[in-house]
């Protein structure tokens, strides 16, 4: 009996922590567990990042359409504050020039939060309706506790870091930084080779994989809540974590948005 039940919670877990897949190399949906191809896509995590950046772009137009002087709406004050918090942190930190920071910044901040407050969403609300009208069989909806999903993001804001280290120093100033920092004798540029690609490589690699690690340690308390306690009484521990993780989806958002700006600001330095 007691395996049976062991048995029923692993398959629980399980299923909630597997994603709705596409296998690239033979055009097929997987079945849940599947794992043993190479270029495999989690639509879920596609889907949910792609529609939260819409939700995000949509009511931002709407906003600046319908904004007014003198007496803003709820939604625009609210809009302006976030602005005011993203430009003023910026001005805080970038010491550089340059126009697509803080437009950057405001994006990163409120697409990571919009990612991360689907935690928030009942375990089984929207996986249930997926499977009864859907008919999917595993559903994950929480983009940011996808490593994929962290990564490529993080990726792309390394592909910036190169970009303006390059703009500003150029390639030469560039590869003068990696050899001859932080020892400037020649015999220790091969020193430094490794130590500053090492240093350029971990800021991806610590974006992604804190991101990641924060929200899927939440979204897995969430599921473990629901796996051992019945409905009616998942809410005595659940809601104390969701308003303590609500703290915990606002800092990890603003973290990723100021190393952002950081290594950004670090990039436009001349050398």
């Amino acid at each position: 009996m007691l395996l049976n039940i062991q048995s029923s919670y692993q398959e629980y877990i399980g299923h909630h922590l597997h994603h709705l897949q596409f296998d690239l190399s033979t055009f097929s949906w997987l079945e849940s567990g599947d794992s043993s191809h190479f270029w495999i896509l989690n639509i879920d995590s596609i889907f949910f990042s792609i529609l939260l950046a819409v939700l995000f772009v949509l009511v931002g137009s709407v906003v600046a359409k319908s904004a007014t002087y003198g007496v803003p709406n709820k939604l625009q004050t609210f809009i302006e504050l976030l602005i005011l918090f993203v430009d003023n942190n910026v001005k805080d930190m970038f010491h550089g020039n340059s126009k697509l920071i803080a437009p950057l910044s405001m994006t990163v901040f409120v697409w990571v939060f919009c990612m991360n407050i689907m935690d928030l969403v009942p375990v089984d609300f929207l996986p249930y309706i997926a499977q009864n009208v859907l008919g999917v069989s595993a559903l994950r909806i929480v983009p940011s506790a996808d490593v994929n999903i962290t990564s490529s993001i993080a990726l792309s804001i390394f592909v910036l870091i190169i970009y303006y280290n390059i703009c500003t120093n150029g390639i030469i100033g560039f590869l003068k930084r990696l050899g001859c920092h932080p020892f400037s004798h020649p015999m220790c540029i091969p020193i430094n080779l490794i130590l500053e690609i090492i240093s350029l490589l971990s800021k991806p690699v610590s974006m992604s994989l804190r991101l990641f690690g924060n929200m899927y340690s939440g979204e897995l308390i969430f599921i473990l809540i629901s796996a051992l306690l019945p409905w009616w009484g998942q809410w005595i521990l659940s809601l104390p974590w969701s308003i303590f993780h609500i703290l915990v989806i606002t800092l990890q958002a603003f973290i990723f948005m100021v190393l952002t700006v950081i290594y950004l600001s670090i990039a436009h330095d001349p050398y």
